[in-house]
């Protein structure tokens, strides 16, 4: 697996996750529609932007956008915990751990960058 492989392909299937969840959640309506489409969207911008931070053109373009990837897993965490909390979705348990995951990933990915 090549360098940087594990978090794209972690944010990936995080992103199918979230995609799957977003779908059981919609057709019921209410708020839990409106905080899924926000997870669904900061949900599937973390791999689209890690994505173009591996093309990015320069050390502070490439923190750049990992730090936008960065915080829209903080986002996510936020929109998966208050579906939890408003028993929206009774267990987000997995959800949370892949997300708390590709948190404390990107955060070391970001300061390991930022000091070379």
């Amino acid at each position: 697996m090549a360098k940087g492989d594990d978090i794209r392909d972690r944010s990936f299937r995080f992103a199918c996750a979230v995609v799957e969840l977003h779908d059981t959640l919609w057709p019921r309506g209410g708020s839990g529609r409106v905080m899924s489409a926000q997870l669904l969207r900061s949900g599937s911008s973390i791999g689209a932007n890690l994505e173009e931070a591996d093309a990015a053109q320069s050390r502070p373009d490439f923190i750049h956008k990992c730090s936008i990837a960065l915080k829209e897993a903080r986002e996510s965490h936020y929109w998966l915990r208050l579906l939890h909390a408003t028993k929206k979705l009774t267990d987000a348990g997995d959800l949370v751990s892949d997300c708390n995951q590709i948190v404390a990933i990107l955060t070391t990915i970001i300061r390991k960058a930022q000091t070379q």
